[in-house]
């Protein structure tokens, strides 16, 4: 037997169709107020930070084996950092991730755990070294990312603090950026599988490095900006 028209049937197929789209407007919502809830504070920041180049822009990546091992090892949340330079009218990050090279900076920010990051300035009178860093930082272009941390000008692989660090010591002639510490005055114990994974045989306890966490507390800098943490 056939449903009349606007019968029973179809009007409670009308009530369904009208449930399901309460239901999903609801859901839209709701999402996109955690998304809001999420993403506009990170954004407003972005927007609110004024960068300059030559400015260093800390952040915690997300997580990984080796991310883990760089925070816990150093008891810091830093486990990347980069330079920030203005090219062809955008602000980007030159940072040593594989490879060297710029990221815009709104990319950069919002890559990070938490879209947190940190900016730190070199104070006035360090400023005269800023394009000269930043020609050097461009010259290590293309290079890969070295999970072994050796500082070495002339390797073929580099880290990201690193990178900062060798850029200032040329454009000062030979002044560091931050104290570099050994691999031995470190945390490493609960990382030992992984660094000997890395290494292929013992771990360089004697091996110097520089860290995130060291870069951000040299004497050049100060702090100008932070979002989401404030170290």
């Amino acid at each position: 037997m056939n449903t009349v028209a606007g019968g029973p049937r179809a009007r409670r197929r009308t009530k369904e169709l009208a449930f399901i789209s309460i239901a999903v407007g609801g859901l839209a919502i709701v999402v996109g107020g955690l998304l809001a809830a999420t993403y506009l504070p990170a954004l407003w920041a972005y927007h609110h930070y004024q960068p300059q180049e030559g400015d260093v822009i800390f952040q915690s990546l997300p997580f990984s084996e080796l991310v883990k091992a760089i925070e816990g090892a150093t008891n810091s949340p830093y486990s990347h950092c980069g330079i920030v330079a203005k090219e062809d009218g955008r602000w980007v990050v030159y940072e040593a991730l594989t490879p060297v090279g710029p990221t815009p900076l709104r990319e950069f920010i919002f890559r990070g755990r938490d879209n947190a990051f940190v900016v730190k300035r070199l104070k006035a009178d360090h400023q005269p070294h800023v394009p000269k860093m930043l020609a050097t930082v461009r010259s290590y272009r293309g290079r890969l990312y070295d999970q072994r941390y050796r500082l070495d000008d002339n390797a073929e692989a580099i880290y990201c603090s690193e990178l900062i660090f060798l850029a200032y010591r040329e454009a000062t002639g030979g002044q560091p950026l931050g104290k570099l510490v050994t691999l031995g005055k470190l945390k490493w114990q609960p990382y030992i599988e992984l660094i000997e994974q890395i290494e292929k045989g013992p771990a360089p306890l004697d091996r110097q490095i520089i860290t995130p966490r060291d870069l951000a507390r040299a004497e050049q800098l100060e702090r100008v900006y932070a979002f989401g943490y404030g170290r």
